[in-house]
């Protein structure tokens, strides 16, 4: 983690959920990359082809809303997406998200138009518009977040500290 990550906003509404992000006929598989190219197919049928490692998903309210399939964060960490910036999560793709080292994070994405350059440095959650030269204050995560995504997921984040987890 600590890195600077850095693309392009893909722009997306309210209410984006798990179903649109990956249909259930597509999760009875443990290919990823499979899981990747169906990525929001029912949204718009060419996202995933367009998508390039480190871009951006930049949503409305409500994002990731439906069923509690983790198929839906999996797809957009291995279609390269480096964090999902949205108004608002559903509950349980935010805990999904961060457990597999997705990075979340709510802000006003009215900031944000399609297309636009982002930069987001995830050490200290400071994410700049570089295409309008402006910067997007995030809510911040709390400690133990920041430290799972620091590990790349809950699962790598245990392997190294055992069970503690604060």
């Amino acid at each position: 983690m600590g890195e600077i990550l850095r693309g392009r906003a893909f722009k997306l509404g309210d209410n984006i959920n798990t179903d649109y992000i990956i249909a259930g006929k597509y999760t009875k598989t443990l290919d990823y990359a499979f899981l990747a190219e169906h990525l929001l197919e029912d949204v718009d049928p060419t996202i995933a082809k367009r998508i390039k490692r480190g871009d951006f998903l930049v949503a409305g309210k409500n994002f990731g809303c439906g069923s509690s399939r983790e198929q839906a964060a999996i797809a957009i960490k291995y279609a390269g997406i480096s964090a999902v910036l949205a108004k608002s999560f559903a509950r349980i793709f935010f805990r999904n998200a961060i457990n597999l080292g997705l990075p979340a994070l709510v802000c006003d994405t009215d900031l944000v138009d399609e297309g636009d350059e982002l930069e987001l440095d995830i050490e200290t959650l400071s994410l700049k518009n570089l295409s309008k030269s402006i910067p997007i204050p995030v809510v911040p995560l709390n400690k133990i977040m920041v430290n799972i995504l620091r590990e790349g997921g809950l699962v790598p984040y245990l392997k190294k500290h055992g069970d503690y987890v604060f």
